[in-house]
């Protein structure tokens, strides 16, 4: 008898300890988004570093260096992310086909674009069309996610992304 008020104060005090902290949920949209991400941003700071070397035109190269700091911290976020979720960093081969068929912007149009004669035209162009990936590619996270946090960024990439186009397609009236 002793010992049963000994036990409901043992089952009160670890009742009344720290709240265990739910997860936010995490579905294979997130997961797929930010494995495509991953690759997607790469190849972006790719094309952003050949601007940095050729471009001439102070928004260009502004523009070009704010590609690639940003996306070069929104890689380090989403492999924090695949991380936490223990997720592999990469996507199962095939994966562009299952996910609306997006496509990757190759090594040989980057490498094309080193050797451009109209640089600057050519470099806003599959910077265009580069951005505009990420535009449909977040549009299926915030349609299709459900983690929140991985939601809200789709919803800053399509925001910012949509963003660079605009100015980008200004530079290339000019």
């Amino acid at each position: 008898m002793r010992a049963l008020p000994a036990l409901a104060a043992l089952l009160l005090i670890t009742a009344c300890g720290p709240a265990r902290t739910q997860e936010a949920p995490v579905n294979a949209e997130d997961v797929m988004f930010v494995q495509m991400m991953v690759p997607h941003h790469r190849q972006g700071i790719e094309i952003a570093k050949v601007g940095a070397e050729r471009a001439t035109t102070p928004e260009l190269r502004t523009l070009v260096a704010a590609i690639a700091s940003t996306q070069q911290s929104e890689v380090e976020r989403m492999l924090r992310w695949l991380h936490s979720w223990d997720q592999p960093l990469t996507p199962p081969s095939g994966a562009h086909d299952h996910h609306g068929g997006m496509p990757e912007t190759d090594v040989k149009r980057i490498q094309a674009l080193r050797k451009s004669k109209s640089f600057e035209h050519d470099l806003l162009n599959l910077l265009v069309a580069h951005q505009d990936d990420a535009v449909q590619l977040a549009a299926a996270e915030v349609a299709g996610g459900a983690n929140p946090a991985v939601q809200q960024w789709a919803g800053q990439v399509r925001t910012s992304r949509k963003g660079q186009i605009e100015i980008m397609m200004k530079l290339l009236k000019r």
